[in-house]
């Protein structure tokens, strides 16, 4: 007999208990993950030590989740007596946590798992109820890094319509004039607000919406997350990243680009260069086996070879963070492409983007999206590198 798809009898038998519990809504990447149902009320997902799953929600979306939800046991309010529960509690999320009590009641389960982040408010319930609740690192993570096709195909939208938005960005870019060291476009200063309307806006055209968006430029580059709001300025870099989600299939993807409009500095040109290199270097050695470590350590030395600081020697300029993460329902997610024991599998899914950022020159980064495959890895990442505008 195969086990269900989605089977985490392995984790509840290393943890000793009956089953696995969590609550949450659409935010909850883990439980998008296992329902394939989006809700914006929270709802509780179970699975049991038998692998058999349940699935509690309101009245209300019962409809809705027998057509769209994977799970096809199905729990209400109603059947739990939430009704009752309120008139005599006087609180919803008592009540609630009563339901879950008879709910896990109903299943002879005692022992339950349940993920680092669930309420404690639940948790401190269910143990006064009598069952015995222990945190456990989420089962799904690590089953949600290696992605089914179907998974690559909605990323892969995603990335399409980034790639829509890093287009129109580095056209608005491109098409400006300079003035007294700054970028007009249409006789007004180009600021970084506008290159964000421009880019949330072909994204909605797309189906999906970002936040927290990076336009930097000039010394706010050398800040990885940094931000310009204000003007843009010409031969100073702007660096573009982009990291985006589908509204309706809820998977991301993740890029950047430098660009600079006007004349670049030969510092700045051999930043670019060498990061350009490192990247292509780090696409040369990922594939299944490979530890995530040694792709990073092997920026590292390039950087280094090249003159720049890193971070492995305490340096807070320089290369100043890991080459990169995975990438799916959430956007940073496993693997961590860094300093851990990670080795890359097929069907991962992580973004190369090595950086260097110098307080009094700015910051110069290049992502890429690349799917780990049976022999190598395959760049999801379309768009052309052109630095100098």
């Amino acid at each position: 007999m195969t086990e269900p798809e989605f089977s985490i009898k392995n984790a509840l038998e290393e943890a000793g208990t009956d089953a696995y519990l969590m609550t949450g809504n659409f935010h909850n990447s883990d439980i998008y993950y296992v329902t394939h149902f989006l809700a914006s009320d929270d709802f509780t997902y179970l699975q049991t030590e038998s692998g058999e799953e349940i699935l509690f929600i309101s009245d209300m979306e019962k409809g809705r989740a027998e057509i769209e939800s994977r799970v096809s046991v199905i729990k209400t309010l109603q059947d739990l007596g939430y009704r009752e529960k309120m008139k005599e509690k006087k609180d919803s999320s008592i009540a609630y946590a009563a339901c879950i009590s008879e709910l896990l009641a109903g299943e002879g389960i005692k022992k339950v798992a349940v993920p680092y982040d669930f309420p404690i408010f639940y948790a401190n319930s269910l143990a006064e109820a009598g069952f015995t609740i222990v945190p456990i690192k989420s089962p799904f993570r690590k089953m949600r890094s290696l992605k089914k096709p179907e998974e690559v195909e909605a990323i892969k939208y995603t990335q399409m319509a980034g790639e829509k938005a890093m287009e129109a960005a580095i056209v608005l870019i491109a098409g400006a004039e300079e003035r007294e060291g700054l970028l007009y476009h249409q006789g007004e200063v180009l600021t970084g607000v506008k290159v964000l309307s421009v880019i949330d806006h072909t994204l909605l055209d797309y189906g999906c919406e970002a936040e927290e968006t990076i336009v930097s430029c000039g010394k706010d580059t050398a800040n990885p997350h940094g931000n310009t709001d204000g003007p843009l300025k010409a031969n100073a870099p702007i660096i573009l990243d982009i990291f985006p989600r589908s509204k309706k299939k809820r998977y991301f993807a993740d890029m950047t680009r430098t660009v600079l409009y006007g004349e670049a500095s030969e510092e700045l040109k051999k930043m670019y260069e060498t990061v350009l290199a490192a990247q292509k270097k780090a696409f040369g050695m990922v594939k299944p086996g490979v530890k995530a470590a040694d792709v990073h350590n092997a920026i590292c030395d390039l950087f280094e070879e090249h003159g720049y600081d890193t971070y492995r020697s305490g340096s807070k300029a320089g290369f100043i963070h890991s080459t990169g993460h995975g990438v799916g329902l959430d956007i940073h997610e496993l693997p961590s492409v860094g300093e851990n024991e990670a080795l890359l599998e097929a069907g991962n899914v992580i973004t190369i983007e090595p950086g260097l950022y110098y307080p009094e020159i700015g910051g110069i980064r290049l992502e890429d999206m690349v799917l780990v495959t049976e022999n190598g890895c395959q760049n999801l990442t379309g768009l052309e590198k052109r630095f100098v505008l």
